[in-house]
């Protein structure tokens, strides 16, 4: 089991860059849950009007859902990202319920659990349950499956 990891570059294990880059922070990550925060910027490519879409909701929950799985990639020592190359696809969007957009400068948290998981050689399929919250209002629930495998 991997340890518990606070405060995670997650820029250093996501292939994702600016301006797809939906995850700021890794607060806490363990074997099987995460809490990730993401704050809106003016310049996020899906902001419009001041607002945060739901497909740049959905690829903010997607994104600190993968990186439970994803985390197996690595060696426990590796703070870097740097011993390994991976991807992830989200394969199906089993469930989506948005409640609210929020809005430039605020500050999202994304909290998931990891339900199911199945590995081979060189990936993974798994299932993840995700809630993001503006302050302590859920705007987000989800339950994500995706496929990560080493490039």
């Amino acid at each position: 089991m991997k340890q518990v990891r606070n405060n995670i570059d997650i820029k250093k294990f996501l292939p994702h860059r600016q301006p797809m880059l939906m995850v700021n922070n890794i607060a806490y990550i363990d074997a099987d849950s995460v809490t990730a925060e993401f704050n809106i910027s003016p310049d996020c490519v899906f902001v419009k009007n001041n607002v945060l879409s739901e497909t740049g909701l959905i690829e903010n929950a997607a994104q600190a859902c993968s990186a439970i799985v994803g985390q197996s990639y690595f060696e426990v020592d590796d703070l870097e990202g740097e011993g390994n190359n991976i991807i992830g696809y989200i394969s199906a969007i089993k469930k989506v319920v948005i409640s609210d957009l929020p809005k430039v400068n605020e500050t999202l948290i994304t909290k998931a659990k990891l339900i199911s998981r199945y590995d081979t050689d060189t990936m993974s399929i798994c299932t993840i349950q995700g809630s993001t919250f503006r302050n302590d209002d859920l705007i987000v629930d989800c339950t994500l499956n995706f496929l990560i495998h080493e490039l």
